[in-house]
């Protein structure tokens, strides 16, 4: 993907005036390495430290240095009316008791980008006990890496410390720097600090939105200028350190239209059986971001590419296999289809919730297993959509003469004539559909099943993992228990046809059912289909 659109030169930049604090800031940050005999197999170019200019200086550990850029934000087409109204009212408070801020992570690479951040994270010089007594409704969570969640209104704002960083190596890169240069260097080198200890370059920003300066000791913004993820570090090294890494960059590039760079695609296809070390509720989480924001067809391609599928999503997988779907394949499928559809109705600022995706994965399961006719597929998305009235739903199904996509095999030749369809046999084969449906959520939530099916496609490799936990398949279950012989009382459908986003990402069922009767009408009736199929 070319990125056109952006109104700056990489070259335009303030350079970082002390060039002895810029080499000895990055002679303390040491880069264990793992051989890259492997990586060269794949890579033109190394990622990491790359050469900027006619600069090839290399410090100690053999990485190149990288010019240190301060860039105008508004040459870069930032204003602040881009953040978040949430997020200024935390940065305001906080500069107004003194504290150094900063917007940092992927919101700032998404404001230069146009496009609209998933959330904003905040980075302060205060100690996460300061920024809850600045706040009246904040607490610290998390063990391992605490920050703060501030609450206004509804909204949420993560707010982290630098000093969460690591404090010794900072005490001792200040020493040191005092010793040699003559400058305490503490801005800088808390900063680049920081910094290193991200994913990718894109992701390693910093925007002060006061001074109104985007840093980029990284090469990020050359990075999106190129419309490449690339890990700060050696991907190799990266990728062991933290393994959800993996995933954030297939989520990432997916999300963006971005190319991933040789050396961190190589160890992403080669490292990917890491991913099976993950806590269970982070696959989810990570699943989540790709599937339910707005990028679930491009993710589930990528995932695809890299082996990474058939880890996660093994009976998806094996409809690859089943079907000689290629690593590479631009075409499309069904699996695919329904995934693209339910993308045009998200977006970052507008997601749904997970129980609609995996309601998703179910009903296309159930019919990739045992194809049913377009109409039956129809009736049935019909009756989840008006809760549970099949009477209803076939009627209007045999009044559709909308041509269905006859390339999908899941999708069998139905008969010339609809009329001629007796009601009792579409009732009877809309309550089959959805029983089946309702066995496939519960085969994908089954590890004993998954290991079992995946015995009957050699060419997918083996997994029996299940990251979806029993409270959110209950939850995916709701959407078709409306689909009785008889309507149920107090069932309700949905009322109008305009989205409502807030309902959709929090779960409520009669929006999650809209939704999923939308996306599995538009990929079996779709309104571009030409007459003549």
């Amino acid at each position: 993907m070319a990125i056109s659109g952006l109104g700056f030169a990489c070259r335009s930049y303030f350079p970082v005036r002390n060039r002895t604090l810029q080499h000895h800031c990055l002679r303390k940050i040491r880069f264990n390495t793992v051989s890259a005999a492997a990586a060269n197999e794949a890579v033109d170019e190394p990622d990491g430290f790359a050469k900027v200019g006619d600069r090839q200086d290399k410090v100690s550990d053999g990485t190149r240095d990288r010019e240190w850029k301060q860039l105008d934000s508004k040459d870069l087409g930032i204003s602040s009316s881009m953040i978040a109204k949430p997020t200024r009212q935390v940065l305001n408070g906080l500069k107004s008791k003194g504290h150094d801020v900063y917007l940092v992570g992927g919101c700032v690479r998404d404001l230069i980008l146009k496009r609209t951040p998933r959330d904003f994270d905040i980075l302060t010089s205060a100690e996460l006990r300061e920024v809850v007594r600045t706040f009246s409704r904040c607490e610290i969570v998390g063990r391992r890496f605490p920050i703060c969640h501030v609450h206004v209104g509804d909204d949420i704002v993560e707010v982290s410390s630098f000093s969460t960083s690591a404090q010794t190596s900072l005490r001792n890169m200040r020493s040191e720097l005092r010793e040699s240069s003559g400058s305490d260097g503490d801005e800088d080198c808390i900063r680049l600090n920081n910094c290193l200890q991200r994913d990718f370059t894109i992701n390693g920003l910093m925007f002060d939105p006061y001074a109104k300066l985007v840093y980029d000791y990284l090469g990020g913004i050359e990075d999106i200028r190129k419309a490449k993820v690339r890990t700060v570090i050696h991907a190799g090294t990266s990728f062991q350190q933290d393994c959800a890494r993996i995933l954030r960059a297939i989520r990432v590039a997916a999300r963006l239209g971005f190319r991933i760079s040789k050396e961190t695609a190589h160890f992403i296809k080669h490292l990917s059986f890491l991913v099976q070390r993950l806590d269970k509720g982070r696959i989810l989480m990570e699943m989540n971001y790709m599937l339910a924001y707005g990028s679930a067809e491009a993710s589930l391609r990528l995932l695809w590419r890299f082996g990474i599928l058939e880890i996660i999503l093994p009976t998806q997988a094996a409809y690859l296999a089943r079907s000689g779907f290629k690593r590479r394949d631009k075409r499309t499928n069904m699996l695919l289809s329904l995934f693209a559809n339910l993308d045009k109705l998200l977006a970052p600022d507008r997601p749904c919730h997970s129980s609609l995706w995996i309601a998703i994965l179910a009903f296309h399961k159930a019919l990739s297993d045992q194809p049913r006719s377009p109409l039956v597929v129809a009736a049935f998305s019909l009756a989840v959509h008006n809760g549970g009235d099949i009477l209803e739903a076939a009627k209007i199904a045999k009044k559709i003469t909308r041509p269905h996509d006859s390339s999908f095999f899941e999708l069998v030749q139905e008969p010339e004539k609809k009329e001629n369809i007796k009601f009792q046999t579409l009732l009877d084969e809309v309550m089959d559909l959805d029983a089946s449906v309702k066995d496939a959520l519960n085969q994908m939530t089954d590890g004993y099943y998954i290991s079992k099916a995946m015995a009957a496609y050699p060419q997918a490799p083996f997994s029996d993992m299940v990251f979806i936990p029993l409270q959110l398949y209950l939850r995916a279950g709701r959407i078709f228990e409306c689909v009785k012989e008889e309507r149920r009382m107090g069932v309700e459908a949905k009322q109008g046809s305009k989205i409502e986003y807030a309902a959709l990402y929090s779960g409520d069922v009669p929006e999650t059912r809209h939704v999923f009767a939308r996306v599995v009408f538009d990929t079996v009736f779709p309104l571009n289909l030409s007459q003549e199929l």
